[in-house]
């Protein structure tokens, strides 16, 4: 099948950009953007966790703007130079997560292990308290009459709106308080070794016989790193790991699954998806994604023993010691229907439509199920055979979701945004076709 004119023509745009300079101009629009942001957000953010993360992060992504103004007046004078490669490249990309994230991230830890209540969002609070009740009493949740008992001003807190894996991370911080156990830093730790895995799965070899062309290869190295980008040092995610982080080993546990989707490794797609699922609802969606890929490639049976599995094994001891507790955490609450309600909202199209219109809530529940409804319809016609285009069905099907959702956040947007960017990285490199050219003389073939 021929591509579309328009859509070579957008991907050929987006290469120049991507490719100018050899990635530098890129690099150097983001992390630019990326320091004005977090002095802005360190000036006038009414969040005091977001403020102490801009002062840092703003230095940080400084420091790694002028790295790569550096870059490029060498890279004019020698464009050869081992400093201005992709190897470089990397290299500057850690170090500016390192100084936008996990040094925030141990600073605000250290503050908060010293008295600083200042230091966290609620989400690393509900975390830990779920980590010492599944410790002490075998489920992560409230029943909803322990959280009635609660002082009106506390029962927000009483709930716990993620899936029963999440208050693994609140373990250690249930077994000894000090600063190296706040469950950011064990988010942060989860996360790098998901990107770890996935940066491996994909830099392994073809699948395609022989050995692919360098060309190709320094391509997808290339899309490699802009997706690692995308899910570290982008501002929305290293302010989220920094002060919450609850959303970034979910992130990078889907992203290790598609890895493993293009490395065709089916098994262990599911696995890393239904990791992420036994965490939060969030991940349900590319799961179903992923599952629909392993039907076209006769492995949606491996891929859905993980996916499906792994979450149901991680409800049922809670689902066994206290039903109740669980159907109100994990339904009632984040349907609307808990003792409190959720006090996400941004100013997106469902949450604006639920509170401006007559029935609005029935309104935006409604366009989101008709969206729901047209991403089954185009799976069911055209189920993604790749795992590019799982990557991109996730990425827009999940962008839809967060703009219609009632209740949402604005720091929901790092899953398609890191989605989308990550679905470059996984084309796989291939060989370079070759012609095959009969001989006259000998009437053997010859490859051209």
């Amino acid at each position: 099948m021929v591509d579309d004119p328009t859509a070579r023509r957008r991907r050929w745009h987006w290469r120049t950009l991507d490719n100018a300079a050899g990635g530098l101009a890129l690099d150097l629009g983001l992390y630019a953007v990326s320091a004005t942001f977090a002095a802005i957000t360190a000036v006038t953010s009414t969040l005091l966790p977001h403020r102490a993360w801009g002062a840092v992060a703003a230095v940080g992504y400084l420091l790694a703007t002028l790295t790569v103004i550096a870059q490029l007046l060498l890279r004019r004078r020698s464009p050869t130079s081992r400093l201005t490669g992709l190897p470089a490249r990397w290299t500057v990309a850690g170090l500016a997560w390192a100084a936008t994230s996990l040094l925030p991230l141990a600073w605000q830890s250290i503050d908060r292990a010293g008295g600083r209540t200042d230091r966290a969002q609620e989400e690393v609070l509900v975390v830990e308290h779920a980590g010492s009740r599944l410790l002490e009493h075998g489920t992560p949740y409230l029943g909803p009459d322990a959280i009635a008992a609660l002082p009106p001003g506390e029962q927000l807190m009483g709930y716990t709106p993620y899936q029963p894996g999440m208050a693994m991370f609140g373990l250690p911080r249930a077994l000894l308080d000090t600063w190296w156990t706040d469950s950011r830093v064990w988010f942060a730790v989860g996360t790098a070794l998901a990107l770890a895995l996935a940066v491996a799965a994909l830099r392994g070899k073809p699948v395609t016989a022989g050995q692919a062309t360098s060309a190709a290869t320094r391509q997808r190295d290339a899309a490699l790193l802009r997706g690692v980008q995308a899910a570290t040092v982008l501002p929305i995610c290293a302010l989220t790991l920094a002060t919450g982080g609850d959303d970034l080993p979910v992130l990078a546990l889907c992203l290790l699954a598609l890895a493993f989707a293009a490395a065709d490794r089916p098994g262990r797609a599911g696995l890393a998806v239904g990791l992420a699922g036994a965490l939060k609802l969030f991940a349900w969606p590319v799961a179903l994604v992923l599952i629909v890929w392993g039907l076209t490639r006769r492995a949606g049976t491996r891929v859905a023993a993980g996916a499906i599995g792994l979450p149901i094994a991680a409800l049922l001891p809670a689902l066994l010691v206290d039903r109740d507790a669980l159907i109100e955490n994990v339904l009632r609450f984040p349907l609307g229907h808990g003792l409190v309600t959720s006090p996400a909202q941004s100013p997106f199209p469902g949450y604006l439509i639920a509170s401006a219109l007559p029935a609005g809530r029935l309104v935006a529940a409604a366009l989101l199920v008709a969206a729901g409804v047209a991403i089954a319809v185009r799976l069911v016609r055209r189920p993604p055979r790749t795992a590019v285009a799982t990557a991109v069905i996730c990425g827009y099907g999940l962008l839809a979701a967060i703009a219609l959702m009632p209740t949402t956040r604005f720091g929901y947007l790092l899953y398609p945004l890191a989605l989308l960017t990550w679905a470059p990285a996984l084309h796989r490199p291939v060989d370079t076709p070759t012609t095959v050219v009969p001989d006259e003389r000998s009437g053997r073939t010859t490859s051209a």
